[in-house]
Parts: structure tokens; C-alpha cells; sequence
């Protein structure tokens, strides 16, 4: 994509090129495709199967009692859908969220799930030998919510493991 791309807000046009991208995927079996994101200065990614859809921001209803990074549901054609900031999540503080912001859903062990993100970067292919493991540096925290690491364009890529983003909170004051 050119930069131009990359800096604009989510279009209902830009969102059908990457959905479309996302339906194209025949990419060979040592290939992994993922969609990445900005979160502040950090790129992240997730799976380009799991990826259903992506949406402009849009007011979301707030549900008592949910932990922090749960920032509430909103109704997609009918299925409710839990709204998770990955800012909040990995330990950054709430996202003051803009008209500018994304929603990506994602498909998480048979339920939609929403994750808050800054824009949407890029489809990227990558070698499946490319992805590395995340270092262990002996503490917990956001290094259990992530699958791997890549670097792309010079550019590091976060890969988040989308089945261990909902698991239960992590002790952030635990030494593992």
C-alpha cells in the first residue's frame, strides 16, 4: 500500500480492498498472512483468517463489572459484541478513543470479538520461518498475549495469539 494508504482513516472503500484481500487469500503453506495495526508507536497483527470485518469507531454500550480492557459491546447486525482495548490490555492505559480509530472483529473460538486499534497499516505475507518467538525475559504481561514476533520493512511487528488475549487478567506484579 503507499503512504498516502496507510495514513487515511477507514473508508467503507479501504475496508472492501482489504476484505477482499482477505478473501483472497491463496497464499502457499510456508506464507502466513496477517493484518497489522498501529497502537500508538507499536505495529501489532493478527490473523488474516480471523479477521471478519473492519469498522470505523462507533459509540459502544459500557457493561458494569467487566475488567478494564473490556470497554463494552456493540451491536453488529445483531450479535453483541465485546469491545477489547489492546492499549488497556498490554498494560498502556485506556485509549481516548476518536472518530479515527478502528474496530477490527475478529473471530475468537466461535465468537466475534472487537479490538480497538489506531489504523489499519497493511496486509503483510511473511515466511512462516520469519516469525520468531517472543523473548523470555522472565516477567508476564504482554509478551503471554502474543504469538510471535516478525520484522517487516524494517519494522517489528507484534503478533497477538488471539485465544490468550481473553484468558483470565494477568498479575502484572507476579515474577513468573
Amino acid at each position: 500500500m503507499d503512504q498516502a494508504a496507510l495514513s487515511a482513516p477507514v473508508s467503507a472503500n479501504r475496508t472492501n480492498v482489504i476484505l477482499s484481500a482477505i478473501g483472497a487469500n491463496n497464499a502457499a503453506d510456508d506464507q502466513t498472512q496477517f493484518v497489522s495495526f498501529a497502537i500508538g508507536t507499536h505495529q501489532c497483527g493478527v490473523d488474516i483468517m480471523a479477521v471478519r470485518e473492519i469498522k470505523g469507531w462507533t459509540d459502544i454500550t459500557h457493561l458494569p463489572k467487566q475488567p478494564d480492557y473490556v470497554r463494552g459491546v456493540l451491536d453488529l447486525r445483531g450479535i453483541i459484541v465485546p469491545i477489547v482495548d489492546l492499549r488497556c490490555r498490554f498494560g498502556q492505559g485506556l485509549t481516548e478513543t476518536t472518530p479515527l480509530h478502528i474496530v477490527i472483529i475478529v473471530q475468537i473460538d466461535g465468537r466475534q470479538v472487537g479490538l480497538i486499534g489506531d489504523r489499519v497499516l497493511d496486509i503483510v505475507t511473511v515466511e512462516a520461518n520469519q516469525i520468531q518467538q517472543v523473548p523470555d525475559t522472565g516477567a508476564r504481561g504482554e509478551a503471554s498475549f502474543l504469538a510471535g514476533i516478525v520484522t517487516h520493512d524494517d519494522v517489528m511487528i507484534a503478533l497477538i495469539d488471539l485465544p490468550n488475549l481473553l484468558a483470565a487478567p494477568v498479575d502484572l506484579g507476579a515474577a513468573a
